[in-house]
């Protein structure tokens, strides 16, 4: 997510770093470079002037403070305007009669259907009864793909071919209350907002149903066109929200930063992949960070804490440090990382101080080692993760068949699980200071 635009941004703050006083055309020279790289991104163009006209101005006001360097300024200064185009974060509103009705709307291919089964699954984190109805009739196997993603998730899926969308959606929502369902969302059909007829049809499901939320699912890589086709379908059936699929993309991501500013609609959730976790409630300040190449490490631990127990964690730690950690552990441990998302996903939400360290890490490769590490370690008898001593010769290469990994990937691991003991059995008699002293 933005990673161009980030580095793009990310030399700009070099270069002003070396500065050692902030002047006019310092100011003016990096501010050119920001346009270009904001442009490029597909970020609005009038959002573009209007931002860097506030930078502009903030940065030579003389209200800056002094105990920052000229890199400093500019990123402080440049990351308030970005949260403040943002726009304040805008909550899902869950009041009202039940069920709460949310209308999911957008063009065809925008990414509704998966939204409505991530929206449905994060909804039921949050302990909601959901109903979902499949109000797509016409693109072929629409109501089936719902209904496999509700059974994944067992949400209930509404759905009556019989029936024209108005009243599908009534329908649905008389049974779902029936069923004592607390909130319906609605997957209406991919739509053009040029196409008067389908917008029509729109008009008449919200009649029918009063929904509390009608929310536009905008696929983010179609940048600018983003933002007229928020605005298409604002005008006759009045967003409440909007929610930015596709975010894991990085080409012409800027239509994030444009969306707020120019239609008015507030940004409720970012989708930032295929899985039903990829869904994130919008937070201006730190999407500004990510754009900026500052990192996100708020939403990097609130994602460990969705994914890791922690008791759990607190005994997996006790046995590392004491050094008696087996390769079933060290299983777990990679699980628990796996649920967290790609390591893509995982290092783009580091800080930027890291990003030399990170640059060398491809997160696709990262993840397939850690496909392969899980694959030779269940390729294992209980009592070989318990006891790795004994992998012998045959042990191995039988392993290695059986994960379909070589022996030499197979040494590799065990090596690298003695070395880990190793050290972490060092940690445990010596404590953190031996390695970093101070720490203590």
């Amino acid at each position: 997510m933005f990673e161009s635009l980030a580095e793009r941004l990310q030399v700009v703050f070099r270069d002003l770093s070396r500065r050692g006083k902030l002047r006019e055309e310092d100011v003016d020279a990096a501010l050119r470079e920001i346009r270009l790289a904001l442009l490029e991104a597909d970020v609005h163009y009038r959002v573009v002037k209007d931002l860097l006209a506030r930078v502009r101005e903030k940065a030579l006001s003389g209200q800056v403070s002094r105990a920052l360097n000229p890199s400093q300024q500019v990123i402080k200064i440049l990351h308030n305007e970005l949260v403040s185009t943002l726009g304040e974060p805008a909550r899902l509103n869950l009041s009202g009669a039940l069920p709460r009705v949310i209308m999911l709307v957008g063009l065809q291919g925008s990414g509704k259907t998966t939204t409505a089964a991530k929206l449905a699954k994060w909804l039921r984190s949050l302990g909601e009864r959901v109903w979902m109805v499949a109000a797509d009739p016409y693109r072929p196997a629409a109501s089936q793909q719902l209904t496999l993603l509700g059974e994944e998730l067992d949400v209930p899926v509404f759905y009556d071919p019989t029936l024209s969308p108005p009243e599908l959606c009534a329908a649905g929502v008389v049974k779902a209350h029936k069923a004592g369902a607390k909130v319906v969302i609605l997957d209406t059909a991919g739509r053009s907002q040029l196409d008067k007829e389908m917008m029509d049809e729109l008009v008449a499901i919200r009649k029918r149903v009063e929904p509390v939320e009608i929310i536009l699912v905008a696929d983010a890589m179609t940048g600018q066109e983003a933002v007229n086709i928020a605005q298409g379908f604002h005008k006759p059936i009045g967003l409440t929200g909007l929610i930015l699929s596709k975010m894991d993309g990085d080409a012409r991501g800027g239509a994030a930063i444009s969306m707020r500013e120019v239609t008015g609609v507030p940004i409720k959730f970012i989708g930032t992949g295929e899985s039903r976790q990829a869904l994130e409630t919008f937070e201006p300040d730190r999407l500004a960070s990510r754009i900026m190449g500052m990192g996100d490490v708020l939403s990097l631990i609130e994602r460990a804490e969705a994914a890791i127990d922690r008791q759990d964690a607190e005994e997996q730690v006790a046995k590392f440090i004491k050094g008696d950690f087996t390769l079933d552990d060290f299983a777990k441990q990679l699980t628990q990382m796996r649920r967290m998302g790609s390591m893509g996903k995982i290092l783009e939400m580091l800080p930027g101080g890291l990003s030399g360290m990170v640059s060398q890490i491809n997160g696709q490769e990262a993840d397939r080692q850690i496909i392969h590490t899980q694959a030779i370690i269940q390729s294992m008898t209980p009592l070989e993760r318990r006891k790795p001593d004994i992998l012998n010769a045959s042990r191995r290469r039988r392993i290695a068949a059986g994960s379909g990994m070589s022996v030499q990937q197979v040494n590799q691991l065990i090596r690298s699980y003695l070395q880990m003991k190793k050290v972490f059995k060092r940690v445990g008699k010596h404590g953190l200071d031996q390695f970093f002293p101070g720490f203590s």
